[in-house]
C-alpha cells in the first residue's frame, strides 16, 4: 500500500512492546542509493515550551515497523547499545525530506 508523506504525518507511532506513544512522524530518512525509506523521524519533545530546545530526535529504522494501520504505526524498537544503523550511516548517503525544500 502506498502512503503520502502527509498521511504518514497524521499517524501516531506506538512501541508495541512497551505500549508507549512515541509521537507522530515528522520526517523521513531516505537511502539515496536505493531511494527507499530508511527510517521514520520523530522530533524530540520541546523542553520548557521550547525555550531550552528539544530532546534528541527519535530515529526508527524501517525494519522496526511492524504494521502501518489506519491511525497508527506499530513498531518494535531494538535495544539501544549506543549506536544504531542510522548513526553508522554517513550523511552523504542519506538525507531528510526537509532538505529537499531548502
Amino acid at each position: 500500500m502506498l502512503y503520502s508523506f502527509a498521511e504518514l504525518c497524521r499517524k501516531e507511532v506506538i512501541d508495541v512492546e512497551k505500549g508507549e506513544k512515541l509521537g507522530y512522524v515528522d520526517d523521513l530518512e531516505f537511502d539515496a542509493q536505493t531511494a527507499a525509506v530508511a527510517a521514520l523521524v520523530i522530533h524530540g519533545r520541546e523542553r520548557l515550551f521550547g525555550l531550552l530546545g528539544r530532546e534528541q530526535d527519535l530515529m526508527i529504522p524501517f525494519r522496526q515497523i511492524r504494521l502501518i494501520g489506519t491511525d497508527t504505526i506499530l513498531v518494535v524498537r531494538e535495544a539501544e547499545h549506543g549506536s544504531t544503523d542510522s548513526a553508522k550511516c554517513t550523511m552523504s548517503k542519506r538525507f531528510h525530506i526537509e532538505d529537499l525544500f531548502k
